[in-house]
């Protein structure tokens, strides 16, 4: 595993370094600036650590390059693709905010997980309005699905490792094999995305126009049992074709449906800097009407609000940041092909549910789903060395954090199959009606790489705190959690 962990930051790290391109220059800057550095001076001041690191190379014109993705998610095994990563730093009085910034990608995880992304992000093109444009392809042939409603939806962890454990797999009982907790995703989505100022550049307005396709359906056997022994085969029902049988999913819903929203919101943003905020707050809420009228197949109306706060412990060294989500619906209904959809207004592009690694670090993927849900993230982040390589701005961290979500309002799970008792009897092996949630919680450290303040390289171990919610993850990917 080291070997493993050591080749994929040289990978990172070598590519980012070869892609950087421009005119560069060397100034006396702090190691963080504000929002946007174009209209107020870059102040001097003294450096971080030893007076060599005190002048900044300061990146000019287009930084480019294109990079391998080589990640690793506990949920989904190892990443392996390519991406193109473009800042556009004008003529250096942005940095370290691009004036405009472009993310292109296509990849694939070892556990059948395909993804492809396009992101463009400019604070330029419209006078006095930031433009996020997104599309997504993501296709999932074994995706997470453990129920709704959290504890309520019992997973028999025991006994599914102990059958992962054992060497001869005769007699494994098909509900205790992995692919029982799996069905299969096509998500296909696009959004335009705009914010404009409201007062002092620090309230702001924001309005989106957003259409996503999902497609659910049964997993493949014969992909999922491909190369397997035949004692391993996977024959039986899943979870996801219990919940149908059980009338939890209706028919009308079954494979999915269109969602076209417009969104509304507010936003508050103090933060001195956008990829790695030292101080400030950064507040959002807002709500998503998809109607009928607009082309959805199943109208609702959800609504998001997001509180973030940057306290500096020691100045320009150590953070303490937390996060604080919440997402309802408005009424009793929403199509069950929504609840894993983690949306943002802004330049990031859709993400899954709580659990995982950018919502709740620990938790298994999806873990968590409900009519109204909500998460917490609280870490430390110490910024223990600063240095020049190769004419590159490079930082090293280190975060320990907690993580945790609840369902605060619970999907419908009663029982609307056929009576039959023997049916009725396995619901309740599996759905606990009479329980409520409660949080799920995880905690972990992590460590960082930060090229030009922009480029993160995140790795981040979490271990949760009850065995139903997985048995600890590992992740290697890019960026701050928030």
């Amino acid at each position: 595993m080291k070997e493993t962990l050591g080749f994929i930051l040289f990978i990172f790290l070598g590519c980012n370094v070869l892609a950087q391109s421009g005119n560069d220059s060397i100034v006396d800057t702090q190691p963080y600036a504000v929002t946007d550095s174009s209209e107020q001076d870059i102040p001097k001041k003294k450096g971080l650590f030893k007076k060599k690191a005190d002048k900044d190379i300061v990146k000019k014109g287009i930084s480019f390059g294109p990079l391998p993705v080589v990640a690793y998610d506990q949920d989904k095994g190892f990443q392996f693709g390519a991406l193109l990563n473009l800042y556009d730093y004008g003529d250096g009085s942005y940095y370290p905010n691009p004036k405009q910034q472009w993310y292109i990608e296509a990849s694939a995880y070892t556990k059948g997980t395909q993804q492809y992304f396009f992101t463009y992000d400019t604070k330029h093109l419209i006078p006095n309005v930031r433009m996020s444009l997104a599309t997504t392809v993501m296709f999932d042939k074994a995706m997470d699905f453990y129920g709704y409603n959290g504890y309520q939806a019992n997973y028999y962890h025991d006994s599914v490792n102990y059958w992962k454990k054992q060497k001869d797999k005769e007699g494994m009982p098909t509900e205790y094999m992995t692919a029982f907790y799996r069905l299969e995703r096509l998500a296909v989505s696009a959004k335009a995305d705009f914010v404009g100022n409201i007062w002092k550049n620090k309230l702001f307005w924001q309005a989106s126009y957003y259409f996503g396709w999902y497609r659910y359906r049964s997993i493949d056997t014969t992909k999922i049992n491909k190369g397997k022994a035949e004692v391993e085969k996977f024959s039986g029902q899943t979870l996801y074709e219990k919940y149908l049988d059980w009338g939890i999913i209706s028919e009308k819903e079954r494979e999915g449906g269109f969602t076209s929203a417009l969104r509304f919101g507010l936003m508050y943003d103090t933060r001195d800097f956008e990829a790695a905020p030292s101080r400030g707050i950064w507040a959002e809420a807002n709500i998503t009407f998809a109607p009928h009228f607009l082309g959805t197949t199943h109208s609702y109306c959800r609504y998001m609000l997001t509180f973030r706060h940057y306290i500096p412990i020691v100045k320009e060294q150590l953070v303490f940041a937390y996060r604080l989500n919440y997402q309802g619906c408005v009424g009793n209904y929403l199509p069950y092909y929504i609840l894993p959809v983690f949306s943002n207004i802004g330049k990031e592009y859709d993400r899954d549910g709580i659990g995982g690694y950018r919502t709740a670090r620990g938790l298994m993927r999806d873990r968590i789903q409900g009519l109204d849900v909500g998460f917490l993230n609280a870490e430390l982040r110490w910024k223990f060395v600063r240095f020049q390589l190769w004419k590159q701005n490079i930082y090293l961290g280190l975060n320990a954090f907690f993580d945790g979500g609840i369902v605060t309002r619970k999907y419908d799970v009663s029982y609307r199959g056929e009576n039959n008792p023997l049916m009725e009897e396995e619901y309740n092996k599996y759905i606990n009606s009479n329980t409520s949630d409660k949080l799920h919680m995880a905690a972990g450290g992590g460590f960082r790489i930060v090229i030009n303040r922009n480029f993160i390289i995140a790795i981040d171990y979490a271990m949760p705190f009850n065995k139903q919610d997985g048995k600890g993850s590992l992740y290697i990917n890019t960026g701050y959690l928030f």
